[in-house]
C-alpha cells in the first residue's frame, strides 16, 4: 500500500484511539468503569467491593470532584459506578446519576462496605475491584488504559481475557509520528475523513460556556474575568484565550454534568488542545474547515509528544497538550512549518517545568498557563523568534527537542512523582485519621 496512505491511516486511527468524549476526570472514572462492569454481571445488594488501584491513579483520582455531584474520592467513584453507572458509555460511564443514587452511595460508604488500597504498580493506570452481593460476586481488571479491561472472572471463573497492553494503552500498536508528518496530513487530508474531530470543538466550547454561566472549582475563569472588570486587566485575545480554556476546566474539574473532548485519555488536555484554537480562530473569523484543521493539528501533535513519555507522570500534560495548540494557533496564522516548529520549541523552553500534582480544581490554574505559554510562544515564532540549541533542553531540531522534554519527564521526574504521590498520599492518610 502507499507510504502516505498507510501515513494517513495511521493518524486518523490515533485520533480516534485517544480523542474521545470523556465525562469528569478520567481517573476516578476508570474505576467507576471498572464497578460499572462488574454490577453488569451480578444481580443483588452490594455486600461488598474491595480491591487496589496505582498509586498514580490516586494522585488523579482523589482530589476531584465527580461530574453532576459534590462528592470525590475513589470509594465514591466505585460506589456511583456500582449504583448507576452505565459501563456501555465508556468514559462517559456516570452520565445518569441521580440525587438518589448520590445519598445511596453516602450510605454504602458510611457502611464500611467499600475498601480500596494503593499498591505499587508496574502499570501505571491499574485498577482491580471485586463485587460481592447476595447472590454472586465479579472481579474487574483495568490495565493501562482507562477502559481496558484485561480481565473479569464471575464466581471466581474467568469469563473475559484480553491482551495486556503496555502502559500507553490502546494506541500502543499504533505507529509513532511526528509533528512535520502530522503538518504534512493537515494539508492534504479530505475535511470529510476528519469532521468527527468536529466534536472536540462543540464538546469543548460546551464545557467552556458552562464554565463562564456560573462558578466552578476555584472559578480561575471568573477570577479573570473579574479583573477585567475592576479595570486591573484588560479585556484582549491574550486574556480571553486564558478565560475560555480555564472556564471549561474549572465546570470539568467542578463537577459539571457535561462533557469534555479527551485528549490522550485526559479531558484537560483535550480542553487546551482546543479551546485556545477555537478562540483564535474565532478572532480571525477564520473559516469553518481551516478551523477544523488546525483543531485536528493541535490533537495530532498533542498525541505525537505524549505517546513518547508515559501516560501519568510527574509532568504536567496540559503543558504538551498546549504545544499541540501552539502548532494549531500557528497554523491559522501561517500554515507555515517552521514557525509550528518554533512555537513548540518556545513552549518547552516555557514551561517544561510545571508538575502534576494530582487532579484537582488547580488544574484549570496550570490549563490557563499552559494556554497563555502558547499564544505567547505562537506571537514570538511569527516574530520570528525561537529558543535554540543554547537554551537549556531545546535543540534547533524540533523531534530532538521534544525528546529531550519527554527524557527529563521519563528518568528524571519519575523520582518527583513518587514524592508527590507519597505527599498525596501522607494527607489523605491524616484526614482519614481525622
Amino acid at each position: 500500500m502507499d507510504k502516505n496512505i498507510l501515513r494517513k491511516v495511521n493518524l486518523l486511527n490515533w485520533l480516534h484511539a485517544e480523542v474521545k468524549p470523556a465525562l469528569g476526570c478520567t481517573e476516578p472514572v476508570a474505576i467507576a468503569f471498572a464497578a460499572a462492569t462488574a454490577a453488569q454481571r451480578v444481580e443483588g445488594n452490594l455486600l461488598h467491593m474491595f480491591g487496589n488501584i496505582s498509586k498514580n491513579l490516586f494522585k488523579n483520582a482523589n482530589g476531584v470532584l465527580l461530574p453532576g455531584t459534590k462528592k470525590r474520592g475513589v470509594t465514591t467513584a466505585a460506589a456511583l459506578g456500582f449504583i448507576s453507572g452505565n459501563a456501555d458509555l465508556g468514559l462517559e460511564v456516570l452520565r445518569d446519576i441521580l440525587p438518589e443514587d448520590i445519598q445511596q452511595a453516602e450510605t454504602l460508604i458510611a457502611e464500611n462496605k467499600i475498601k480500596i488500597t494503593t499498591i505499587d504498580s508496574e502499570e501505571l493506570i491499574y485498577v482491580d475491584l471485586t463485587v460481592i452481593t447476595e447472590s454472586a460476586q465479579c472481579r474487574v481488571v483495568i490495565k493501562g488504559a482507562h477502559t481496558h479491561i484485561t480481565q473479569i472472572s464471575v464466581n471466581n471463573i474467568e469469563t473475559f481475557r484480553a491482551p495486556e497492553l503496555c502502559p500507553e494503552g490502546s494506541a500502543s500498536q499504533l505507529k509513532p509520528f511526528t509533528v512535520n508528518e502530522a503538518v504534512t496530513f493537515i494539508k492534504s487530508v479530505p475535511v470529510a475523513d476528519i469532521a468527527f474531530m468536529t466534536a472536540a470543538i462543540d464538546l469543548n466550547s460546551a464545557l467552556s460556556a458552562e464554565g463562564q454561566k456560573r462558578p466552578y472549582g476555584l472559578n480561575v475563569s471568573g477570577t479573570l474575568c473579574q479583573a477585567i472588570a475592576d479595570g486591573m486587566s484588560k479585556q484582549c485575545l491574550l486574556n480571553q484565550i486564558a478565560i475560555d480554556a480555564a472556564a471549561a476546566s474549572d465546570a470539568r474539574m467542578g463537577g459539571a454534568p457535561l462533557p469534555a473532548m479527551s485528549n490522550f485519555g485526559s479531558g484537560n488536555q483535550g480542553i487546551v488542545a482546543t479551546m485556545p484554537v477555537v478562540t483564535l480562530a474565532r478572532h480571525l473569523v477564520s473559516s469553518s474547515e481551516t478551523t477544523l484543521r488546525a483543531v485536528t493539528l493541535s490533537h495530532l501533535v498533542a498525541i505525537s509528544i505524549h505517546a513518547r513519555y508515559a501516560r501519568l507522570s510527574a509532568l504536567c500534560a496540559a503543558s504538551t497538550a498546549a504545544m499541540g495548540a501552539a502548532a494549531g494557533m500557528a497554523w491559522l496564522f501561517t500554515q507555515d512549518e517552521t514557525v509550528i516548529a518554533c512555537a513548540i520549541k518556545n513552549m518547552i523552553s516555557d514551561i517544561s517545568g510545571m508538575v502534576c500534582d494530582g487532579a484537582s480544581g488547580t488544574c484549570a490554574m496550570k490549563v490557563s498557563t499552559a494556554a497563555t505559554s502558547a499564544i505567547k510562544s505562537v506571537l514570538m515564532a511569527t516574530n520570528g523568534i525561537s529558543a535554540g540549541s543554547y537554551d537549556g533542553i531545546v535543540d534547533d531540531e524540533l523531534e530532538q527537542s521534544i525528546n529531550h522534554l519527554c527524557q527529563l519527564t521519563e528518568i528524571a521526574m519519575k523520582q518527583t512523582d513518587r514524592q508527590i504521590i507519597q505527599i498525596i498520599s501522607d494527607k489523605a492518610s491524616a484526614e482519614s485519621a481525622n
